[in-house]
């Protein structure tokens, strides 16, 4: 029971960079982690969500290890990205639109 309560809240936070970068307040997403910024300037619409999560590892050093939240041993971070990877290809038709009309998305 234990699994499906985890199972299910998993995904309910699946491809969620995909859901903070599918349509950004003034064209800008903060991309950190821990307080620390990431080094990009900006991100494509389209697989934006994989994107992100690509930035957050592109960015100021931590001088302590960070492995961040982990679910049986594998970092919330790389679910994420596998998830946002699925979320990314399925709204592939609105994010080539966007893409088109208004460019990459800024970041920080």
């Amino acid at each position: 029971m234990k699994k499906f309560i985890v199972i299910g809240l998993l995904s309910l936070t699946s491809g969620c960079a995909t859901i903070k970068t599918l349509d950004p307040a003034y064209n800008h997403v903060n991309i950190q982690h821990r307080g620390k910024q990431s080094y990009c300037k900006e991100i494509p619409r389209v697989y934006s969500g994989v994107a992100y999560n690509a930035c957050k590892l592109n960015g100021e050093p931590s001088r302590t290890p960070n492995m961040g939240s982990t679910l049986s041993g594998v970092p919330v971070f790389f679910i994420d990205t596998i998830l946002s990877a699925v979320a990314d290809t399925v709204v592939i038709p609105y994010t080539a639109v966007q893409q088109y009309q208004k460019g990459n998305i800024d970041v920080n």
